[in-house]
């Protein structure tokens, strides 16, 4: 219930695991945070990607955690907006189905943002292949910048 870190080539996962959509509670946000650092700390990876994993992206703040210490506990979501935002490597936020407060807020922190819109057949086939294409462009996609730009990001 909190946040996986994958390393797929030179591009780092955070997949957003809690369930059922993916509230932004306290051990996502921790985990989000020590994602992003670990992926920074790794001179391997040239980009980042958070997506949401099931059915959403994230549906906002964990309703569970209202009224708790843990709902303003560090870190908050403002500073996990804030680590994207100051991130010295592209930052695309996957997109798919639900993203709602918090998790809106959260995407809008990222600098690049990439969604998927699939209409629903079977239920594996809409909760794993679009978001798997999302990423699949989104890698294609920081590959194209790096390129491009390979002497500003040293890529």
């Amino acid at each position: 219930m909190s946040a996986n870190y994958e390393l797929r080539g030179n591009v780092a996962v955070i997949t957003l695991n809690n369930p059922p959509v993916n509230g932004l509670g306290y051990e996502t946000r921790k985990a989000i945070v020590d994602g992003l650092e670990r992926a920074q700390a790794d001179a391997a990876v040239k980009a980042i990607v958070i997506t949401g994993a099931g059915k959403a992206f994230s549906g906002g703040a964990d309703i569970r955690e209202f009224g708790s210490p843990k709902a303003l506990a560090e870190p908050n979501l403002l500073t996990v907006i804030r680590a994207c935002e100051l991130s010295s490597k592209p930052i695309v936020a996957a997109i798919h189905t639900v993203c709602m407060g918090g998790g809106l807020e959260l995407a809008l922190g990222c600098p690049r943002k990439a969604r998927a819109i699939a209409l629903p057949r079977p239920l594996a086939v809409a909760t794993t292949r679009p978001r798997r294409r999302v990423i699949l462009r989104a890698e294609a996609q920081l590959r194209r910048r790096c390129v491009r730009s390979k002497p500003r990001l040293e890529c």
